[in-house]
């Protein structure tokens, strides 16, 4: 297609042939004629140069936090016999991370490559493709303009905000108990599950000699294992709790449910992770930020399905972290019940709108509701957070004397 200079020599071409035809001058003709070729014979040199392109996108991360900076690097490969003119690179960008980059590289010689870059900064959580990617490729007088796509992509996670929760002092205290409950709270044991019998070339040390004189042969103690403890992470993702996804409270749950989780996973716990829409499921620490990276809310409006889905992974040591608005006094005996086959319960409540904007009667109903729904948690065994969506969980957690392990664990 003409760019506007072309368009602008072609236009320039026919007037100057019009006064030729008025002036009758042979040259004026000649040189008008001239004018209207030179576009129509640019886009034929540039659609028949036989420029061949080869390009490849670098990210500096494939997962960044919200407001991190990311650099992407374009490298454009001249695959052709003949040297470039000035190339337009134009990289499609999803909407939530900004306008499409475009970019304008000098000649490329024959066989040779150019690199270019540009940044972005990803404000909101979320799955996203880079590409395609178009290379406006033009004649050596600019007049005319060919487009060749690439179908390049790259996914970029954008993980949600994760809180450093580790305290100053790095002591194994837990949430406000003392030593004792922390050492059940964040525990690794080695444990044997079983006995067999000697085999010869097993190590003699190995025996087990209460075994021995039970049963009258030769037991051989299976190898010690790290048994990791498991945490069950439940972000309650219905829109009636919380909101809709994007929103501050629901923003806000999916940073506590990602930075609790993560000070777990760092401190040797084996994760799974809930929602409204997804029974418990075993996840890997990547696994876990990308999935809460693409969370989103759900239509349901009781908390009855959820808590009887957690049922199924409820065991004595496996610490659960319930993330949600502050229940509803109807929801409070279910989740209580839910929570009993569990071992240590953390219930981290998140205000679906900040106290201080509502007006004094409706705030002092949601306050009322927490202030009710901490007391009776508390009552059951619950360790209990509350703050709002514009609140920092870290301050929370510390605010409550809330210590916590190293960030490291053994290895399962």
């Amino acid at each position: 297609m003409p760019s506007g200079r072309g368009v602008t020599v072609l236009v320039a071409g026919i007037a100057l042939w019009l006064v030729a035809r008025l002036l009758g001058s042979p040259t004026m003709h000649i040189v008008a004629a001239g004018l209207v070729a030179l576009p129509f014979a640019a886009a034929l040199f540039a659609r028949w140069s036989h420029q061949r392109f080869e390009v490849h996108r670098r990210l500096s991360d494939v997962r960044v936090r919200p407001g991190q900076r990311l650099s992407v690097e374009l490298e454009v490969h001249n695959r052709g016999s003949l040297a470039t003119s000035f190339l337009l690179v134009e990289d499609r960008v999803p909407g939530a991370l900004g306008r499409p980059a475009r970019l304008v590289l000098t000649g490329i010689p024959a066989r040779n490559h150019q690199r270019v870059a540009y940044a972005l900064v990803a404000q909101r959580r979320g799955r996203y493709v880079l590409g395609p990617l178009a290379i406006d490729v033009s004649d050596p007088f600019a007049l005319t303009r060919l487009r060749i796509g690439f179908d390049l992509r790259d996914e970029l996670v954008v993980t949600p905000e994760v809180e450093d929760l580790r305290a100053p002092d790095g002591s194994l205290v837990g949430f406000g108990t003392g030593p004792s409950r922390a050492k059940y709270l964040f525990r690794t044991g080695e444990e044997f599950y079983t006995m067999r019998p000697f085999v010869e070339g097993d190590d003699l040390r190995r025996i087990h000699w209460p075994s021995v004189a039970r049963t009258g042969q030769l037991m051989i103690r299976q190898d010690e294992s790290s048994r990791r403890s498991a945490a069950l992470i439940l972000l309650d993702t219905r829109a009636a709790a919380l909101g809709e996804a994007h929103r501050p409270a629901f923003e806000k749950a999916v940073s506590v449910a990602a930075s609790i989780g993560m000070h777990l996973a760092r401190s040797g716990y084996v994760l799974r992770l809930a929602t409204a829409q997804l029974p418990p499921e075993a996840t890997s620490e990547d696994a876990f930020l990308d999935a809460l990276a693409t969370v989103s809310h759900a239509s349901a409006r009781s908390l009855h399905p959820v808590l009887s889905r957690i049922r199924t992974a409820a065991a004595g040591d496996t610490t659960l972290v319930l993330v949600s608005a502050p229940p509803l006094p109807a929801e409070l005996g279910a989740l209580i019940r839910s929570g009993a086959g569990f071992g240590p319960k953390l219930a981290a409540l998140v205000y679906p709108v900040e106290p201080a904007t509502l007006p004094p009667e409706r705030r002092a109903q949601l306050e009322g509701r927490a202030s009710q729904a901490r007391l009776s948690l508390s009552r059951a065994g619950w360790d209990v957070l509350v703050l709002g969506p514009q609140a920092r969980l870290a301050d929370v957690w510390l605010s409550g004397r809330t210590r916590l392990p190293a960030a490291s664990g053994p290895s399962a």
